[in-house]
């Protein structure tokens, strides 16, 4: 570790490898599915205690109200988990968010379920890189920095729904982002280390399309064939995509009994717009094809759902950030390089308060979402001492060293 101070080397030689990753074993254990609320519970009672350690407020925060459409073109409230946040130092004239997510892609009734060993360095299992050894490394860095004589507030955010696009959580981010000097994210590292730079943005919509039921031999023409409707506007929208916007056309529900046209389908579909500027233009693409859809078809299109990660944007004070974050994982011995990327996270969230961020501070793996997803485990001390670091000099130096 070569351009560490003397106080600094003080600081990172408590942080070791073992603890991390026995908490990182214990939290991957408990299945944390968006939708298994006894899971996130037990998750969120798990973290509380944890994260009880740091010399701040631990708190548990209701989620915010989410309505989904369902097969029948109805909206109901979906039901979340509660959100984590630790205030410390809540009256510092300088502060920090760093922000994980507790939830999992894997459903309660997933098969992957369990960790197994793939080598001496290689954990298999759900969870472990996206993020909960992520939660775990950020707490050991978290610990190391308050051993150094710390001033710098910040505030820890772990919510319950970040896998699903955080729609419970947006308000509790914008809150606790606003004011802040920087941002730290735990998503995991994108493979070889390399940490996220900007990212698009992400929208999920859903258009409810409701024509005229008819019979299908007697009188088909006294019919507005709502299927019919949907796979012209799911063509619609599949040709606005242009270069920086992707437009992805993903389901279909609805229709009716083969001797009925029928009167109710339902399009989902998600976009990525790169910048503002393309986001503003999806917007109106949709708009002009729902348009022109419902004069076509003679139907009515009642459309749920918008852009709920702004695209990620990359600015001075993020470079500065970066240059902060790559020197102290240089003085540490991580080589780390940072490039565009095309997946979103709560990083998108903080990004459009104006506050700078790095979203990839957790764990290094690689096959996250599927059945092969790993740690390694070596990544576990190295980037809690690179949080601690961070802190450490963002406490002493701000964003700009």
């Amino acid at each position: 570790m070569t351009g560490l101070t003397h106080d600094e080397r003080t600081l990172l030689a408590p942080v070791e490898r073992a603890p991390i990753l026995e908490r990182t074993l214990d939290w991957a254990a408990i299945n944390s599915g968006t939708g298994n609320l006894d899971g996130l519970a037990a998750m969120a009672s798990r973290l509380a205690d944890a994260f009880a350690v740091l010399p701040g407020e631990v708190s548990l925060v209701e989620p915010a109200p989410v309505e989904k459409v369902d097969a029948t073109g109805q909206t109901h409230e979906v039901a979340h988990g509660r959100h984590l946040v630790v205030s410390v130092r809540p009256a510092a004239r300088r502060r920090v968010i760093l922000t994980g997510h507790m939830d999992t892609v894997y459903a309660k009734d997933h098969p992957f379920q369990t960790c197994d060993w793939l080598d001496d360095n290689t954990l298999h299992g759900p969870g472990t890189a996206d993020m909960k050894g992520g939660l775990s490394l950020m707490l050991a860095g978290l610990e190391a920095y308050e051993r150094g004589g710390p001033t710098l507030g910040y505030d820890v955010m772990i919510n319950a729904d970040e896998e699903t696009g955080s729609l419970s959580s947006a308000p509790l981010i914008a809150r606790l982002a606003e004011g802040k000097l920087a941002a730290l994210t735990y998503e995991p590292a994108l493979p070889g280390g390399i940490m996220a730079r900007s990212r698009p943005g992400s929208g999920n919509y859903a258009a409810v399309i409701t024509g005229k039921s008819a019979h299908a031999g007697r009188n088909p023409e006294d019919g507005r064939n709502a299927v019919v409707a949907a796979s012209d506007l799911a063509m619609r929208l599949a040709a606005g995509k242009r270069e920086g916007l992707s437009v992805n056309p993903a389901r279909i529900e609805g229709g009716a009994p083969n001797n009925t046209v029928p009167d109710l389908a339902i399009v989902h579909f998600n976009i990525r717009p790169r910048t503002p500027e393309l986001a503003e233009h999806a917007r109106q693409m949709i708009e002009a094809a729902i348009a022109e859809v419902s004069v076509r078809h003679e139907v009515r299109i009642h459309l749920h759902g918008g852009v709920s990660r702004p695209p990620k944007q990359v600015g001075e004070k993020t470079e500065k950030l970066f240059g902060l974050v790559s020197q102290a994982a240089a003085d540490l011995g991580q080589a780390m390089t940072w490039k565009d990327t095309g997946g979103v996270c709560d990083g998108n969230n903080i990004a459009a308060c104006g506050v700078p961020v790095i979203d990839t501070m957790g764990a290094c793996g690689g096959a996250i979402h599927s059945p092969d997803e790993f740690l390694l485990a070596d990544s576990l001390d190295a980037r809690a001492q690179l949080t601690a670091l961070v802190m450490h000099r963002l406490d002493r130096h701000g964003v700009a060293r």
